[in-house]
C-alpha cells in the first residue's frame, strides 16, 4: 500500500464493510498488511460487491507486545484448534507451531497438513483484523513434536512446558528478557516420553495450578498469565 494511493477491496470484505459494519462513503477505516504499519483511509465509492478506498498516512500501531511468545501447540480437534489460534492470536503471541502428539486424535497427511495450516493463518488474520493488532502471527506447518524438538529455535530466554503437577508456578519464574517458548498438550496431553524429550531439549516444567485444564483452556490461561506476569497486561 502506498500513501496517496487507492485501493480496491472486492468480494467478501467490500461487502463486510458496508452490510455487517454499516459503513457509507466518506467514512474511516484502518488498513493493514499483516507486517505492521497501519494506514488510515477513507472510503471514496461503493458498491454492492466493491468498495474504492482512499490510503492516507501510514503509522506504527500499538497493538505488539514486547514480550515474544512463541505457542507449541498439540494439535487438537477442529472447533478446539481455531479457537486456540484465535486467542492465541487476540493475546498478542508471535508465533504458533501445531505439532502432532503420541497421544493427539488428530492425524494429518501432507496434503490435509498444508490445507489445515492455510484455514489457521485465515484464523489468525481474522483474530488480527477483529482486535486491533497489524502484524499476523505465523503459523508453522504441522510436523511431529519429536521432529519440532530436533529444530527447535535457540534464541529463547525461557522454555516452558505445561505439566500437572509441576511444583514450579509461571508466579514463582523470574521474567524473561524477551522471548518466551511455551509448549501445551492437545486433548489426551503429552505421553511419558514426550515429557522426557522437553526436559532434555531444555523444556521445565510448570503448573497452572490444581485442576487440569482443557487444551484450549491451558493454553489461553498460560498466555493471559505471562502477559499479565512479564507482558502488556500487567
Amino acid at each position: 500500500m502506498i500513501n496517496g494511493g487507492k485501493l480496491l477491496l472486492e468480494g467478501d470484505r467490500a461487502r463486510y464493510l458496508g452490510r455487517v459494519l454499516r459503513l457509507a462513503i466518506g467514512d474511516e477505516v484502518s488498513l493493514f498488511n499483516g507486517e505492521g504499519p497501519e494506514w488510515s483511509a477513507t472510503i471514496g465509492a461503493m458498491t454492492k460487491s466493491t468498495a474504492t478506498l482512499h490510503i492516507g498516512e501510514s503509522h506504527e500501531a500499538k497493538t505488539e507486545s514486547s514480550l515474544k511468545i512463541h505457542l507449541v501447540q498439540g494439535i487438537s480437534r477442529g472447533e478446539r484448534m481455531d479457537f486456540v489460534v484465535q486467542k492465541a492470536t487476540e493475546l498478542g503471541v508471535k508465533r504458533i507451531s501445531p505439532v502432532l502428539t503420541e497421544y493427539g486424535v488428530v492425524k494429518l497427511d501432507a496434503a490435509r497438513a498444508e490445507k489445515r495450516r492455510d484455514h489457521w493463518q485465515s484464523v489468525a488474520a481474522n483474530a488480527c483484523e477483529q482486535s486491533g493488532r497489524t502484524r499476523v502471527p505465523l503459523i508453522d506447518a504441522p510436523m511431529s513434536l519429536k521432529d519440532w524438538f530436533g529444530n527447535k529455535p535457540t534464541e529463547v530466554d525461557a522454555e516452558l512446558i505445561l505439566t500437572p503437577g509441576a511444583t514450579t508456578s509461571l508466579a514463582s519464574m523470574a521474567a524473561p528478557q524477551t522471548k518466551v517458548c511455551v509448549l501445551t498438550g492437545p486433548e489426551g496431553g503429552f505421553s511419558h516420553t514426550e515429557y522426557e524429550d522437553a526436559e532434555v531439549t531444555g523444556f521445565s516444567p510448570v503448573s497452572l495450578g490444581p485442576r487440569v485444564l482443557r487444551t484450549e483452556t491451558a493454553a489461553v490461561a498460560a498466555l493471559t498469565v505471562m502477559q499479565s506476569l512479564w507482558g502488556d497486561l500487567k
